[in-house]
This record gives C-alpha cells, sequence and structure tokens, in this order.
C-alpha cells in the first residue's frame, strides 16, 4: 500500500437515494416512510423556473417539520450558473439543522465546489454550526459528474473539497453533454455493441454493451482513490424494473455505493442489490475467520473452499462485512 491514505469521507448507508420534486408536497410524507436510505429534496430539474422560490420554502419547511426518522437528508440545489443557487444555499444552511449534505448539480471544475465550500463554511462558522455543539453536524457534499468537462476534472474535483462524501454519475446530462445518439436516460443503446467473429458456418452474432461502462469506471476509481463514495444516477425508465436492476446490478459489481431511484418502485431493488446477500456474508466471515487462523499459525494465506486466500482477499471481505452492519445496525 502507498504511504499516502486518503481519508474516508464520513460513512453513511447510500444504496438507495429517493428524488423527491422539492414543489411536490404531497410527496414528502410518503418519501419519509419509504424504504430509501436517502431523500434528496430536487430544486434542481425537476421544478420549473416560476416554481423554484416557492419550492425553495417547501423544502425548507420540509426538513424541519416532517419526521425523516434516521433518513439521510440531502437537497439538490440549483447549478453555480444560475441566480438561483446562492438563496437555496443561504436559506437551507441558515434555517435547516437537519440538512445532511447538498447535491451539486453539473460541477465541471474544482473551483466549482470550493466555491460553494467556502459560501457554506462561512454560514456555518456565522451561526456556530458543525463546531462541536450538541446535536448540529457539519453539511457534505455529493457531487453530480455529469458533463463532459466535469469528467475531464473528475480527479482532481474529488480532491477539492473535505466537505466531499460522494460523486454521482448522471448519464442524461452527460449524454447531453456529450451529445451522444440517445434520448433515454441510464438504459442502454441498441446500436452500442460488439460483433463477434464469425464461426465455422460464417454466422455472427451481435452483443449490446454498456456506453456509460467508460465513466462510470473513470469515477467510482476517482471515488475510491480519495476515499468518496461512487453513486449511479437515475434510470430514466420506472416502469422498466427489469431494465433498473440489470442497471443497478451492473455498477454494484462494479463497487458502487448505491443508485438513484426517480420513483419509489426502484427503492426495492437497489436495497437488494448493495445489500449483501446472506450468502456472501456467510463466506466473508469464513474468510476472515481463516485468516485470523492462519495469522495465530503464522501463515501469510491460507485455503478457503479449495481456493487461496490472502490479505487481498480478507479486505474485500471486511468490506462486505462492513457494509452488512451499516445496513443492519450492528
Amino acid at each position: 500500500m502507498s504511504f499516502t491514505q486518503p481519508e474516508s469521507a464520513t460513512p453513511r448507508l447510500t444504496r438507495s437515494e429517493l428524488a423527491v420534486p422539492g414543489i411536490n408536497t404531497a410527496l414528502f410524507e410518503k418519501a419519509a416512510k419509504s424504504a430509501a436510505d436517502v431523500i434528496f429534496l430536487d430544486l434542481e430539474d425537476a421544478v420549473a423556473p416560476d416554481d423554484k422560490p416557492r419550492a425553495r420554502k417547501n423544502v425548507i419547511a420540509a426538513l424541519n417539520d416532517v419526521e425523516w426518522g434516521r433518513k439521510v437528508m440531502a437537497v439538490r440545489i440549483n447549478g453555480l450558473d444560475t441566480h438561483y443557487m446562492y438563496r437555496d444555499v443561504v436559506d437551507l444552511v441558515e434555517h435547516c439543522p437537519r440538512l445532511d449534505m447538498l447535491v451539486i448539480p453539473k460541477v465541471g471544475v474544482p473551483a466549482d465546489v470550493y466555491a460553494l465550500d467556502m459560501l457554506v463554511t462561512q454560514i456555518e462558522q456565522a451561526q456556530g454550526r458543525g463546531q462541536g455543539q450538541s446535536g448540529d453536524k457539519r453539511i457534505g457534499f455529493e457531487v453530480l459528474i455529469e458533463t463532459a468537462l466535469g469528467m475531464a476534472n473528475v480527479e482532481a474535483i474529488a480532491q477539492s473539497s473535505r466537505r466531499l462524501e460522494a460523486l454521482a454519475f448522471g448519464s442524461g446530462d452527460f449524454a447531453a453533454s456529450t451529445r451522444a445518439r440517445t434520448t433515454i436516460i441510464g438504459g442502454l443503446h441498441p446500436e452500442y455493441g460488439v460483433l463477434t467473429d464469425c464461426d465455422a458456418e460464417g454466422r455472427r452474432v451481435f452483443h449490446q454493451t454498456d456506453p456509460w461502462h467508460a465513466a462510470q469506471v473513470r469515477l467510482l476509481v476517482a471515488c475510491r482513490a480519495y476515499g468518496l463514495r461512487p453513486i449511479d444516477g437515475p434510470y430514466g425508465d420506472f416502469k422498466d424494473p427489469e431494465g433498473y436492476l440489470a442497471a443497478a446490478r451492473r455498477v454494484a459489481a462494479l463497487g458502487f455505493e448505491g443508485k438513484w431511484a426517480i420513483h419509489p418502485t426502484q427503492i426495492e431493488a437497489a436495497n437488494q442489490v448493495f445489500s449483501p446477500s446472506p450468502e456472501e456474508i456467510t463466506k466473508a466471515q469464513r474468510i476472515v475467520e481463516a485468516m485470523a487462523q492462519a495469522a495465530r499459525e503464522g501463515k501469510g494465506a491460507v485455503q478457503v473452499d479449495g481456493r487461496l486466500v490472502d490479505i487481498a482477499n480478507i479486505r474485500m471481505a471486511q468490506n462486505l462485512l462492513q457494509k452488512a452492519g451499516a445496513i443492519t445496525g450492528k
């Protein structure tokens, strides 16, 4: 391991992040009763320009008045290129002690995060927030990487602020930014794939592949290199549960921590996919126990189920058990 060890972000359970439009107050209580780990009240894309001031007031009232339980509470603010952003930040941070995170859309360069960090820090200092008082907390950031500029600078963005907790990939705006030939959010494209070589009889088969894979891997690596949580963004067709499940499974296999849900019907799938199965937990426990026994015997490796297990395996097993503990609260 490198001598350089980045500090890990504030640990949170973020298997499912439910998006709730800030203009639709009827959804707030329902969201509070859902099984989502994170609720983010949206002031950006889900709110028309004329409705933004009213949505901001709705969100502030909801954060203070609704019983959210143990959920992580976040708000997606408007972009830095709009005149709505500064008022979003000032009003939320000044009046919402229940707020855990700000979700920052369309970040392109590290200075975007720096600017938000400076503003939030000044408000917190003025109010004495996040300085050790009982019950208060320092606000974290989840940054959306959803433009070509943001992806080009993702490694630098990942190091831009100690408030940073997560990077989320937004395929919809990313597709628009890169001019991808699609009008869907989070799904595949029928023409994106590979054609096999001819077999003995001259037949070839087309296999559809994932157009977002390279971008997701780059974001994942930036997150893991600098102690952040990688989160996958929305899957637009909420009437396609199989497509959502497949998309969630792909990023979970890569190492993502969770996925957005734009509809309550997607929450259960996200929680399931990003939770270790009982079989995985049992195997991880056996690996940890076997390595502990090997250490007592002065061995650096051991066999489990006929396979060699070493220190890399125990790190993977410990990661899985840590996730399971966060889910059960143990």
